[in-house]
């Protein structure tokens, strides 16, 4: 795979944002540690920075030339730290903040992915009002109940029963005061990582947990990730294809990582967008760029380079 090459000094001084607030903290830290030392490693100028409010003043002060962003969840995920660095105008990796906050927005991003005709599964938002008999009439049983706005599965639930939706939905109010009604899809699950306009090598995710949960992803050895994906060229090829088409229509640029599942009518079901992906040594961008030839300082430069606001 033939990717742009760059010189360390094109870069400048770079901070890289981790840690934040959010209830992807300790795996946001992870991911940035990482960067920063591949960064470091190719004689980028790089300054880890855990980030808390006071430090903006410290990015808007130390002379920065641009900001690798490796804050997962809200406060760094949703478009707020963008709005913040466009304001001052230092540039920064990935998607803006309109686009960051839209896809941050599971209801608003599969509102218009219906809109466009792209396949997801029926949602609707609910709260300690919503009538338990229509929810199921709506989006049936099983059901996924998740926060409208959280990453890495926090609050996220499987439910069988009618009776279990109510402890669902306050499980799921921990990490948002939104919460979502998702029809459940008995399937195969499979990531799509993006970098640039470049499809990368697609994963499939094997768990023998009810779902690719918080402790599927970061705790289980069991947990398979396969790679190349086991699907014909023809099929992967169309759900990168879909996946692009869904980025595009959230305005999601520079890199992300599209979720999306496939049932046993071979359809496929797009779930979310990632527009920060992680980057720690479980992650699933990383696996698919070495995959495809690309050493993980390769990955990060290639990301940083995002930052040109330039298609790769």
């Amino acid at each position: 795979m033939q990717l742009p090459e760059y010189q360390a000094s094109e870069f400048g001084k770079v901070a890289v944002l981790m840690g934040g607030k959010s209830a992807e903290r300790e795996i946001s830290l992870e991911s940035g540690k990482a960067v920063h030392a591949a960064l470091l490693n190719v004689g980028i100028d790089a300054y880890a920075i855990d980030y808390h409010e006071n430090s903006f003043e410290k990015l808007s002060k130390n002379n920065f030339d641009r900001v690798f962003l490796a804050l997962h969840g809200r406060g760094g995920e949703d478009g707020e730290i963008q709005r913040k660095l466009e304001s001052i105008g230092l540039p920064y990796t990935g998607s803006d903040a309109k686009s960051s906050a839209l896809a941050m927005d599971k209801i608003k991003t599969k509102s218009i992915w219906r809109d466009a005709g792209l396949p997801t599964p029926n949602a609707i938002e609910i709260n300690e009002n919503s009538d338990l008999d229509d929810l199921t009439d709506q989006v049936g049983l099983p059901v996924m109940i998740k926060p409208v706005r959280e990453g890495s599965s926090f609050g996220a639930t499987k439910v069988d029963r009618e009776e279990s939706l109510l402890s669902a939905w306050t499980n799921a109010t921990k990490f948002d005061d939104r919460v979502m009604a998702e029809t459940w899809v008995e399937g195969d699950e499979y990531t799509v990582p993006i970098l640039g306009e470049t499809i990368l090598p697609v994963i499939k995710l094997e768990t023998k947990r009810k779902f690719y949960d918080y402790d599927a992803k970061y705790n289980d050895d069991k947990t398979k990730y396969i790679c190349p994906c086991g699907l014909d060229q023809v099929s992967e090829s169309a759900i990168g294809e879909v996946s692009k088409k869904a980025c595009s229509l959230l305005g999601v640029s520079g890199w992300s990582r599209v979720d999306l599942m496939i049932d046993s009518n071979k359809q496929e079901w797009l779930i979310e967008v990632n527009t920060i992906p992680g980057m720690t040594s479980h992650s699933l961008v990383p696996m698919s760029a070495k995959k495809a030839g690309i050493s993980f300082e390769v990955l990060v430069t290639q990301i940083l380079a995002t930052s040109f606001k330039k298609g790769l």
